[in-house]
């Protein structure tokens, strides 16, 4: 029986070696779900195969404890038999054939005894092997429990390993942008452009200025031209002299 404990742990101990392996080693999620799967039905054959073998030698236990107790009956009955026979010889005073019964029934009991004390002898190991089994079964429908639960969230493990990567790799892409100032370059720009726009106002400021300039030539011109009339004017008798009102 004991064989067949450590032969059950070292299929446990396989089954965590390979999980841990393909979870470490893993690239590819999906894949590594399918191969722990494979893995995983593997490994319960393999305990299946075990524990089925575990399961007949306790049989074996169990047929051969009945086949004690059937026999130690049997031995019994003989010996009884064997006794009255001696009895009945002795009674007729056949002494000789009496004390042969007698020591046929001594036999039969010993045979008896025997088959007893291994029938005895064999119940605390079927009973320990019986609480052993129990747990084995109940060690392997937990493993088939798990093999069904990690095969209906397949997809979703899947899903969630490669979100998880994405993730990751989204998180590494940030880590490789300036994150001190990250409008640094727009800021430049901006910059850029509010000179360029402080250039074309001044131009136009100089283009207005300008145009100021020349209609000031025109109005200075005027008032010379103005003054030169008049001081013609002057010259030709006092044409443009205004006239003094002496209040009469």
């Amino acid at each position: 029986m004991s064989d067949k404990q450590s032969i059950f742990g070292r299929i446990s101990q396989l089954l965590r070696a390979n999980i841990n392996a393909l979870i470490d080693q893993a690239e590819d999620p999906e894949k590594m779900i399918d191969q722990l799967i494979r893995d995983f039905s593997s490994n319960i054959r393999e305990a299946e195969s075990a524990i089925a073998q575990t399961i007949g030698n306790l049989r074996m236990l169990e047929d051969d404890h009945r086949e004690d107790l059937r026999a130690a009956q049997e031995w019994g009955g003989k010996a009884l038999a064997a006794s009255a026979k001696a009895d009945e010889f002795r009674s007729a005073g056949n002494t000789v054939d009496a004390d042969k019964f007698d020591n046929l029934a001594k036999v039969a009991i010993s045979r008896q005894l025997d088959a007893e004390n291994e029938a005895r002898a064999a119940e605390p190991q079927i009973t320990s092997q019986t609480e052993i089994v129990e747990k084995l079964k109940s060690g392997l429908d937990n493993m088939k429990l798990k093999l069904q639960q990690l095969t209906s969230k397949r997809n979703e493990l899947a899903a969630r390993a490669k979100t998880a990567d994405a993730q990751v790799q989204v998180n590494n892409a940030l880590q490789s942008i300036n994150v001190l100032d990250p409008t640094s370059d727009l800021g430049r720009f901006e910059d850029k452009v509010r000179r360029q726009e402080a250039l074309a106002r001044g131009q136009q400021e100089l283009a207005a200025s300008s145009i100021d300039a020349q209609f000031n030539q025109l109005e200075d011109l005027g008032q010379l031209t103005e003054v030169e009339a008049r001081l013609a004017a002057l010259k030709q008798g006092g044409a443009s002299r205004p006239a003094i009102d002496d209040g009469r």
